[in-house]
């Protein structure tokens, strides 16, 4: 396990299979929890996502789709609407956008990760889980350079492998772990927050 430091925010992007591991993952959160997570679950961007709705009834924190120039609240679940891309802001807000899909796709990973190691650099966890194309994998390579902490989903356990084994082929991340890992990373990660 890497050497731990304070982090202000958590991004994680996920594709294939993605529901099931963020469920998973976000399981030993409790009410209360204060880092805000940011999340790009690649959906198809035809229909209304029910991401938030599905989350928030399973899920401790406060759940939202994200809205365009939206404040980032600690302890707050944040959700890319779908057809969008979404960035942070330097002024912690959060952005909506329409420019081209990356790697087939709007919302895309690279584009949260990229924008939130701009303006978080080492104080930035970000996450790559399952999924089916490359999308994340240079976004985190940035967080990495960035000074922040990246942690990668074992691709063995990966419903698809794909994107985690394409970071892989990058970078060296911080730390694989086991969907399990991962979700008591989290809670450490606000625990050192705390100090």
């Amino acid at each position: 396990m890497a050497d731990l430091r304070p982090v202000k925010a958590v991004v994680i992007g996920a594709s294939a299979g993605g529901v099931e591991a963020l469920l998973t993952i976000f399981a030993g959160l409790k009410s209360g929890y204060r880092l805000p997570i940011i999340v790009v679950l690649h959906l198809p961007d035809e229909r209304r996502s029910q991401l938030a709705e599905v989350f928030a009834r399973r899920v401790a924190l406060p759940v939202r789709e994200v809205q365009d120039k939206q404040p980032i609240v600690p302890g707050t679940l944040y959700f890319a609407a779908p057809g969008y891309h979404l960035s942070v802001e330097h002024d912690l807000s959060l952005s909506l956008s329409q420019e081209e899909p990356v790697h087939y796709s709007r919302p895309a990973i690279d584009y949260l990760f990229e924008s939130a190691a701009d303006v978080y650099q080492q104080r930035l966890a970000a996450i790559l889980l399952t999924g089916a194309n490359q999308d994340g994998a240079r976004g985190l390579s940035q967080v990495k350079q960035s000074g922040g902490l990246t942690i990668i989903q074992d691709p063995d356990e990966a419903q698809v492998a794909t994107m985690p084994r394409a970071a892989l082929e990058l970078f060296q991340p911080d730390c694989i772990l086991p969907l399990h890992g991962i979700g008591r990373l989290l809670v450490e990660l606000e625990h050192i927050e705390c100090y």
